[in-house]
């Protein structure tokens, strides 16, 4: 009994030493907490914003062009000329991953040809049949005046006949050379109607099959272009670089699956990975600060151990609501200093944009600073004072101190419990606010 009460002493005692250690710690902790020190040095204001990596200068890959004159056909009217090929979408069949490194002339996608296939095969069976037409018009031509040719021959036997018989009669009856002389000049009459006739059916004939040539040569340039055209779906590199896909006014991407407008004909793009920018967005409270040729500090997320600089190029006239918040935003362009490979478009950065510096500040947190109902700003420091204090500029984190502090002395990071104790001093200060 005597052992056991023994042991519960010795518990009891070292659960309140450590209870006691514990409370030391946390006070010492929250000491820590409740104190920070003015510090000297550089200032520098800065606006901060995420943002994201572009490429300053980009290679579009497209689909085929379908609105330049050669893809339909000639313009001569006939059956192949225009309005054989529409405008219509393409779908995205295939497409290399988002990232890839090409050379000029890799594979990039492939787009659905079925529409145009349909097209193709109706230009091909038209084709086939001029062509079945104008042999068919060039042998009956060829028939025609063949007959034409015999009777013409045959007419010149009847006026030799006719100018014999008139020969033969110029003994005979006045009567009968009457009859001579008009039946030779009827047959006259009739070889020279059937030469006219074969002139006017060989120009008719020569016409008919022109208009047939020009309508065959429309739809073989069709076809050739349609041929020439559809190659186009499959779509290869037009120099090296990183493949990044085209992204549509709403956000998303086109991938595989997507649809192409024929009036937006951008599948992927090449960007330029020697000249990069970060686009990022500043508010409209914050925007007058920023100018451009400013000095920008970047970090990237995805490459966490390093830091790039760069310099302010352009900051919108004009804001712009961004989804998932409610403030007019400035889209302002950084020009990224210097060439890093590893950069790629889309990467996520986080840019400080310094609005000034100033080389030697005394400064404290901002959440130092108090006011009162007079709005003459003051701190509470560990001496026991209530100090005023004449402040200038901040950033995100600090304020500078320009009268009342110096390098060193401690101030209350929050309200002390008894803030009525604390003596005012600098009051000097005020008529300088």
């Amino acid at each position: 009994m005597k052992r056991t009460l023994i042991i519960t002493v010795i518990v009891a005692a070292a659960i309140t030493l450590a209870m006691f250690i514990i409370n030391r710690v946390a006070s010492g902790n929250d000491k820590e907490k409740t104190f920070v020190e003015a510090k000297r040095g550089i200032f520098e204001i800065s606006v901060s914003n995420a943002g994201e990596l572009l490429a300053e200068r980009s290679i579009d890959i497209k689909g085929p062009e379908i609105f330049s004159s050669q893809n339909f056909g000639g313009s001569r009217g006939g059956s192949g000329g225009h309005g054989r090929m529409h405008a219509m979408d393409f779908e995205i069949q295939d497409i290399v991953t988002e990232g890839t490194m090409v050379k000029k002339g890799d594979y990039i996608a492939r787009l659905d040809r079925t529409e145009y296939d349909n097209t193709l095969k109706d230009a091909l069976e038209s084709l086939t049949t001029l062509k079945a037409n104008l042999e068919m018009k060039i042998l009956d031509t060829a028939v025609t005046l063949t007959d034409l040719r015999d009777d013409i021959k045959n007419q010149k036997f009847v006026v030799e006949e006719a100018e014999i018989t008139l020969a033969e009669s110029k003994y005979e009856p006045p009567a009968t050379i009457r009859q001579a002389e008009i039946s030779l000049n009827k047959a006259q009459r009739g070889l020279e109607q059937l030469k006219k006739n074969y002139d006017l059916r060989k120009a008719q004939a020569l016409a008919d099959i022109n208009q047939t040539k020009l309508a065959l040569e429309d739809g073989t340039d069709l076809a050739n272009a349609l041929q020439e055209f559809l190659a186009q779906f499959t779509i290869t590199a037009p120099s090296d670089g990183i493949v990044i896909y085209k992204e549509d006014w709403n956000g998303t991407k086109r991938k595989a699956g997507s649809s192409v407008n024929p009036f937006d004909r951008t599948v992927a793009t090449l960007p330029d990975l020697t000249s990069m920018i970060s686009q990022t967005y500043v508010s409209e409270i914050e925007v007058n600060k920023v100018k451009t040729g400013q000095k920008v500090v970047i970090t990237v997320d995805a490459l966490p151990s390093k830091v790039y600089t760069g310099i302010v190029t352009s900051v919108a006239n004009i804001g712009e609501v961004l989804p998932n918040s409610d403030a007019k935003m400035f889209e302002t362009l950084i020009k990224i200093d210097g060439t890093d490979m590893e950069l790629r478009p889309s990467m996520t950065t986080w840019n400080k944009i310094v609005i000034n510096t100033i080389a030697d500040a005394v400064y404290v947190p901002t959440e130092c600073i108090n006011t009162g109902a007079d709005s003459i700003p003051f701190v509470y420091t560990k001496r026991g004072n209530k100090q005023v204090v004449i402040v200038g500029e901040m950033n995100d984190k600090n304020i500078v101190i320009k009268e009342g502090l110096k390098s060193g002395d401690v101030v209350y990071a929050v309200q002390p419990e008894e803030p009525w104790k604390f003596k005012l001093t600098g009051e000097e200060l005020i008529s300088k606010l």
